[in-house]
């Protein structure tokens, strides 16, 4: 801490924490820290809540301040006084107050204090007695943390708190003064009671009750305007503030974007090491001793005992030679023609395993070698670039927007610089601080890179030796037990009976989507269907088809119709058993049932498989004839009633559901905890406040108990509302009952189980009202607050609680819970570009015709938004009733039909444009289509009949049209996307819960199916059969009056009539079993099983209603894409050849542009990706998409690790193959013009050749010369000289002739330069020698012509030498010319 001295300045000084700041001794501190100390106060406790919950209501003649209970509170007070002194002795008052579990120790302290004083008793200072069992929250450390992430950082829980209170005291005052001087209206009359009111609104708890009332007090007149009053309170109450809580709590659970990578990592590390341990159930193999399977080899001769070998290694021997056999069938014509060497091929395989070795160190050390050289390159490259930045070389050039897919390869080919490069890197002296600043930040980017790259390359190392020992434990033990992996310790590893039963149980469809020879992915026109079919194997079909057959016939059992007593009903039972033991004995020899890797029971699904079997094997055999009710036999019926979960086991996705649901249960666990804590609070306290104080006697005019006794008259009505008229002095009919002084029917708080019920009940918010009423009405208006404060702890923040909990559960086991936004957002683009779809729309026509200014016409904006426009007109009239009788009907039907008309001819038009094919592919257009048809028929059969039946098909007609506005518009179109993909997303967890309300509803029969009538249970809601069972259990899904059913199911003697040997001859029901049932349906399905619904409705909302700036492609690139693709796919098939893919990628524009000009490399590799992961096949729309998705984000931040290596190595193969490809085309060339020059080279030397053998022809053979030949020949050659062109510079490089095609193209603008033809280089027009002879030889100059020339060529050996000269100085500026013209198409490459 900081010290300020003598001095006036401020010092650092260190403070002992652990230091005793009290004057207790030090032992006494010591034992205070201790650990023994906590546990034993936490034991104490756990001891007085024990107590406390214990509590129950005795009587009124019982004194209850002196009974056992008031002695143990006074203790426990006492006791916990005690130990708040030593606290303060210990750590001294300051200390102690410096803690905030000490101060609310010290507020309990306090309020206990006062509440065992006897007249304070039994009081409001109860709730400190009862709030000891938060201090049992130390126990857990999980608890603990889990509390402190919830309610730790209170700040936004807490506004939140303060808002809905201010907002109902606010709410109330408005009431208040609305409808105080409301006659007839006692909810409004003081504030008290519009508090009451306005809460009871807001919790959705018979709302509509107090709406009405205040409808029929304030008359017709102000009747709409306080319906929307408070429907609008309503709606903002419940669809907002308690969302806000909701989203509150899912805010605190969320975690920080470091803690999501590190979980990422830790979770990645966890799955790596649970992968290296085999299971328990394998591993117990370890602790018996080696036996492995030795063999004797008895036909060796040897004079010596050959002892035995392994059997697997002899086996390695047999396989290879039966390899080695087959191989030489293959190859050889027949099998007598010759004989397979062993040892040869075993040397030749050898040879080839060496070899292969060699390569690979060659090919290592090759690549080594290229790695280093690409770190040179790419050292060279980052310099050169920085120095054209630096020299400003970049200047005065347009400043463009770079695309997305332009700024992500950059930024992954900066990420490989830096990984290369970076070590290189120096700060030195004399720069200034924009390069030190510059430098430093690449250093740090550097550094993260090299870590990241680390972490990755440990984890993928890790998983990776991870599954080898698995391996090599499987092997081993494999090896060394002879029993491991033989199902049932009897069928071999490799019997043909084992195989048998794997081939049966292991097949399934599978329909070939690639190409044998080319693998090129086919598109099949039913590939969903085929999927379908491939989804479980062929024998968890039949078991699926079984079961369900199994479960129509369990739906027309009843307690009437029994299956005991059914023989068509037993048939079913009879097929189920006898299906599902052949399925298990099949997958027991194939798998083995319990010690073997692929075991029957490896994990829960197994175990109820196995015991599901067994169930209805044991019934299936005893069958008994008498089932008493609440015995054995009923029990056994109830387990049978489970059967529908097998469904669970069979189908993949559904197993899936069940392990998101329940594989991270403990968050779900906590809460639940927190809850039942809540409850035991308010129970503990209600139980020492209002037990035996809810009890009235039957006669409401007995207000004693005293008094209640004998009988009384009580007048019966038929309903509510229904008021008789009577005769004067007849009475309402009625019967008499006799007087008992009773509790409430359906909730007491005489005991802590009781008030715990009653308490879970008002936590569904059902029947708490008529609780409050009660607790108000029999103890007193200030108790009222004890429910209030209940609900809205219980509701507002503990429902919710368990909501968010729900949804974050969901989300982590679904893994979306530990993404950071970056792979958040680009999960939502891979959902995004699954469902967008190609257009569908045909270009437009290219004349300017009829057809084109129809198509302009239609897709028109304004065209498009009149039509939306119509269609809500039209809508507008389904506001009035259709009545034949009624004259309004006739102009609304008319209006109708010019609508209809209308519509006719939208549809012709877009027919016209687009013409019928084009019009057809879109299902929009087949939709209006068939709607327009329809239309068109009811105005013909509306004309022709013009009765009731037309005029309803004409009001379906508008509806169906209404539905296709939601495609005319962007939001609409969303919604209704949201609503689909969350259906389709969320069909498992229907069928789920579906299976489960099937289950639900044949236990429902055997349990309640002849439980009399109550006042929920009657002849439209019972559990007489499973259909009404489960229309029921679908009415308390809905949590419609699901307790007041409940209780009617609690029904006991005196009530009904008990049977005692058939539970179907009795009308009465079971408590514990009601109890039991009904509260673990509600818990289920209502808080979990709905609100996964909930999660998956908000992931696909976020999902499609994110913002731009949370998009990585947007709606306009989504589009633009679309588009383009419509152009080149010219077909509509949404597949395209791979050669377009280039095309495609040229249009683009905007953010997906490329830019051939600067990133020519990065359109290289996507044109070679598609070509690499399709084969060279066609392409579809999607598969382009999601190349360009990975392309456009950086996959380092937004992939998750697995996604991210793999995407990373493909990209490096492609990377090296585009290399290679670039490198094989550069080789190609330079090959080219070697061959171009060796062909010249030899052109030249026999030119030379000639020319030497006709200058020895010459001069062996001399021809007379004449003085008149020169002269012409002079004459000759200087006409040849006219007709070529003046040079400055007589360079003698290779030039174009004109024997070449082409080759009187000449280039003015350079003519040192050599020119090119073909790859074909010729030497340009030279001096040639004389020839002495007229006849043979024609002589030319390329320039003037001398007499010494003339003389020099005269002597052979000097023209020889002079000519060998010449052409070795050409060489040798041509291979200059030739190196930098290579080094140009280097680099143009």
């Amino acid at each position: 801490m900081f010290h300020e001295d003598a001095a006036g300045g401020w010092q650092l000084v260190a403070v002992d924490v652990n230091k005793p700041q009290g004057r207790a001794p030090a032992c006494l501190q010591q034992m205070m820290r201790s650990s023994v100390f906590h546990m034993f106060i936490l034991s104490m406790v756990t001891v007085d809540v024990i107590v406390a919950a214990s509590n129950y209501h005795k009587g009124e003649s019982f004194r209850r301040q002196y009974d056992e209970f008031y002695l143990a509170e006074v203790a426990f007070t006492v006791l916990f006084d005690l130990e708040a002194l030593l606290k303060i002795w210990c750590l001294g008052f300051t200390g102690y107050i410096s803690s905030s579990l000490h101060k609310f120790e010290l507020l309990l302290v306090i309020g206990t204090t006062l509440h065992v004083y006897p007249d304070l008793y039994h009081s409001q200072f109860t709730y400190f007695q009862v709030l000891r069992v938060v201090r049992l929250i130390k126990i857990s450390p999980a608890l603990e943390d889990f509390v402190y992430k919830i309610f730790g950082p209170g700040k936004k829980l807490g506004s939140l708190v303060v808002f809905t209170a201010s907002l109902l005291i606010v709410m109330s005052a408005i009431s208040l003064q609305m409808f105080c001087f409301v006659e007839e209206l006692d909810r409004f009359t003081t504030f008290p009671r519009a508090f009451m009111s306005m809460f009871q609104i807001l919790t959705q708890e018979g709302w509509v009750d107090v709406m009405d009332q205040t409808l029929n007090a304030v008359g017709h007149m102000w009747a709409p305007v306080v319906a929307i009053y408070f429907i609008l309170y309503h709606l903002f109450a419940t669809l907002i503030l308690l969302s806000l809580f909701v989203a509150v709590i899912l805010d605190n659970l969320e975690l920080d974007e470091d803690l999501k990578k590190l979980k990422q990592l830790k979770q990645s590390e966890a799955n790596a090491d649970t992968k290296e341990k085999l299971p328990l159930r394998l591993r117990i193999f370890e602790k018996f001793p080696n036996r492995p399977q030795m063999v004797k080899i008895s036909k060796l001769p040897s004079d010596f005992t050959v002892p035995k070998i392994r059997e697997s290694f002899m086996k390695q021997f047999i396989d290879r030679q039966q390899q080695d056999t087959c191989c030489l069938l293959r190859s050889l014509p027949s099998t007598s023609s010759s004989s397979c060497d062993h040892s040869k091929r075993s040397a030749i395989e050898d040879n080839k395993y060496i070899d292969q070795k060699l390569r690979k160190s060659v090919f290592s050390i090759r690549a080594r070698n290229l790695l280093e050289k690409e770190t040179a390159v790419t050292k060279i490259l980052r310099a050169c670039t920085r120095q054209r930045m630096l020299s400003g070389s970049f200047e005065g050039q347009p400043a463009k927007e770079r695309s997305i897919l332009s700024v992500q390869h950059h930024i992954r080919q900066e990420r490989r610089s830096l990984r290369h490069g970076s070590n290189s890197q120096r700060i030195s002296r004399g720069k200034s601080l924009e390069t030190l600043t510059q430098d430093h930040s690449n250093t740090v980017r550097y550094r993260n890179a090299q870590r990241e790259d680390s972490e990755i390359k440990m984890i993928q190392e890790k998983k990776e030796q991870a599954e080898m020992k698995r391996k090599v434990q499987e092997e081993e033990l494999r090896e060394n037990h002879p029993y491991f992996d033989k199902p049932l310790f009897i069928v071999g590893r490799e019997h043909r009976f084992r195989n048998f039963c794997r081939v049966v149980v292991r097949a399934r469809f599978n329909a070939s989507k690639t190409d044998p020879v080319t693998g090129a992915v086919k598109n099949t026109k039913y590939h969903q269907l085929y999927d379908l079919l491939g989804l479980v194997t062929y024998l968890d079909w039949v078991m699926i088809i079984v079961t369900i057959c199994s479960c129509i016939s369990m739906m027309f059992e009843s307690p009437f119709r029994r299956v005991m007593h059914a023989p068509t009903l037993q048939i079913a039972e009879y097929v189920f058993v006898i299906f599902m033991s052949i399925e298990l004995n099949l997958k027991i020899m194939a798998d083995g049932l319990f010690f073997t890797p692929t075991a029957v029971i490896r994990d829960f699904g197994g175990v109820m498989d196995i015991f599901i079997y067994l169930v209805s094997l044991i019934f299936l055999c005893w069958m008994p004839q008498n089932v008493p009710a609440e015995s054995g036999a009923q029990l056994l019926m109830v387990l049978r009633c489970l059967r529908p979960l097998r469904i669970f086991k069979l189908v993949p996705q559904m197993r899936k559901v069940v392990r998101e649901l329940f594989s991270g249960f403990k968050e779900i666990f906590l809460v639940s905890i927190l809850l039942l804590t809540l409850m035991l609070v308010f129970a503990s306290f209600g139980v020492q406040l209002f037990a035996g104080k809810l009890a009235k006697c039957n006669d409401p005019n007995i207000i004693r108990r005293e008094d209640c006794n004998g009988i009384f008259r009580i007048n019966v009505s038929v309903s509510k509302n229904l008021n008789l008229k009577l005769r004067p002095g007849e009475k309402k009919p009625g019967f008499w009952v006799p007087r008992v002084w009773a509790n409430p029917r359906n909730f007491n708080f005489d005991n802590v189980g009781n008030a715990m019920l009653a308490l879970f009940e008002v936590l569904s918010l059902k029947g708490w009202v008529e609780v409050r009423d009660v607790i108000i009405h029999r103890v007193g208006p200030m108790h009222g607050i004890y429910i209030h404060v209940f609900v809205f702890l219980g509701c507002m923040i503990g429902l919710t609680l368990f909501v968010g909990v729900v949804i974050a559960n969901f989300n982590e086991n679904k893994g979306t819970a530990l993404l950071t936004v970056d792979q958040r957002r680009w999960e939502d683009l891979k959902s995004r570009l699954k469902i967008a779809q190609p257009l569908h729309l045909p270009p437009r026509p290219d004349n300017d015709g009829f057809r084109a200014k129809m198509y302009d016409i239609t897709q028109h904006p304004f065209f498009k938004r009149t039509i939306a426009l119509l269609v809500l007109a039209q809508s507008v009239l389904l506001s009035v009733k259709w009545d034949v009788e009624d004259p309004v009907t006739v102009p609304l039907a008319t209006m109708s039909v010019v609508f209809t008309f209308i519509f006719v001819l939208e549809v012709t038009m877009k027919i016209i444009a687009m013409s019928p094919a084009g019009f057809w592919q879109s299902r929009r257009n087949r939709y209006d289509l068939l709607v327009t048809s329809l239309g068109v028929v009811w105005v013909v059969l509306h004309f022709a009949l013009l009765n009731a039946y037309t005029y309803m098909m004409g009001a379906c007609v508008i509806v169906f049209r209404f539905f296709s506005i939601c495609g005319k518009h962007v939001t609409l179109k969303m919604l209704l996307l949201t609503v689909v993909v969350s259906m389709y997303k969320s069909f498992f967890i229907i069928v789920g819960m579906f299976l489960l309300l099937l289950c639900y509803a044949f236990a429902g029969v055997v349990l309640f199916g002849t439980v009399k009538y109550g006042e929920n249970i009657n002849r439209h809601a019972n559990f007489s059969s499973a259909g009404k069972a489960i229309t029921v259990l679908f009415r308390i899904v809905t949590g419609e009056d699901w307790n007041k059913i409940m209780h009617d199911c609690m029904v006991q003697p005196p009530f009904c009539t008990p049977d005692e040997f058939t539970y179907w001859a009795t009308d009465c029901g079971n408590y514990a079993g009601a109890l039991m049932y009904f509260c673990s349906f509600y818990v289920i399905i209502a808080y979990i099983m709905l609100n996964l619904l909930v999660a998956i409705i908000v992931e696909n909302f976020s999902l499609f209603y994110s913002t731009e700036e949370d998009q990585l492609l947007s709606y306009n690139d989504l589009r633009h894409f679309q588009i383009i693709w419509n152009m080149v796919d010219d077909k509509r098939e949404g597949v395209i050849p791979t050669f377009r893919v280039k095309f495609l990628l040229r249009l683009l524009r905007g953010r997906l542009e490329v830019d051939l000009d600067k990133d020519k490399l990065l359109f290289k590799h996507m044109c070679y990706e598609m070509e690499r992961l399709h084969n060279g096949g066609d392409v579809t729309f999607h598969d382009v998409l999601s190349m360009l998705s990975y392309r456009s984000v950086d996959i380092r931040k937004s992939l998750q690790l697995e996604e991210l290596l793999a995407r990373e190595q493909l990209e490096y193969t492609i990377e090296e193959e585009v290399a290679k490809q670039t490198i094989r085309m550069w080789l190609k060339k330079c090959l080219k013009r070697i061959r171009a020059k060796q062909q010249q080279s030899c052109s030249i030397i026999h030119s030379l050749r000639e020319s030497q053998q006709q200058e020895l022809s010459r001069f062996l053979n001399p021809p007379s010369i004449e003085t008149t030949q020169p002269s012409e020949d002079m004459n000759a050659n200087s006409q040849d000289n006219n007709m070529q062109p003046e040079t400055s510079s007589q360079q003698q490089l290779l030039s174009p002739t004109l024997s070449d095609r082409g080759g009187s193209r000449q280039d003015s603008t350079d003519p040192g330069k050599p020119q090119r033809k073909f790859g074909q280089w010729r030497l340009p027009s030279a001096p040639k020698p004389i020839s002495h002879s007229v006849s043979s030889v024609n002589l030319r100059f390329a320039g003037r012509t001398t007499m010494k020339s003339v003389v020099c060529k005269m002597n052979p050996m000097t023209d020889t030498a002079s000519c060998g000269s010449e052409v070795k100085k050409w060489w040798t500026r041509q291979l200059t010319v030739e190196s930098d013209e290579s080094s140009d198409d280097l680099l143009d490459v």
